[in-house]
């Protein structure tokens, strides 16, 4: 699966993210053990070369900041999975506010 297939795939559960990744607001580098600030990125994909066990445990350690929300995904997290072993680094407060937008209006 290639990056354009997944973020046209995960739209069902991030329905902003096809259209970050075709505007380039989404980047996707390889991690070097440290998180990079965001700047005007709606995300920031690390790919990681890490099993599923080390990979929610570092996302737990990097979940603490108050700007930037962690998570995660691996190729066999279920139907909406990466194609590869993934952290994703989002601004918290723009992603809290999708969030209310989309429940406001049922979705």
């Amino acid at each position: 699966m290639t990056w354009d297939e997944y973020f046209a795939h995960i739209q069902g559960v991030c329905p902003w993210s096809n259209t970050a990744w075709n505007q380039n607001e989404i980047e996707i580098v390889k991690w070097q053990g440290t998180e990079l600030p965001l700047g005007t990125l709606q995300a920031r994909i690390y790919t990681v070369d890490l099993n599923r066990r080390r990979l929610k445990k570092l996302c737990k350690q990097l979940d603490v900041s108050e700007h930037d929300e962690w998570l995660w995904s691996e190729p066999t997290y279920g139907k909406y999975a990466a194609p590869q072993p993934i952290l994703i680094q989002q601004h918290r407060k723009t992603l809290n506010d999708i969030r209310k937008r989309l429940k406001k209006h049922g979705l």
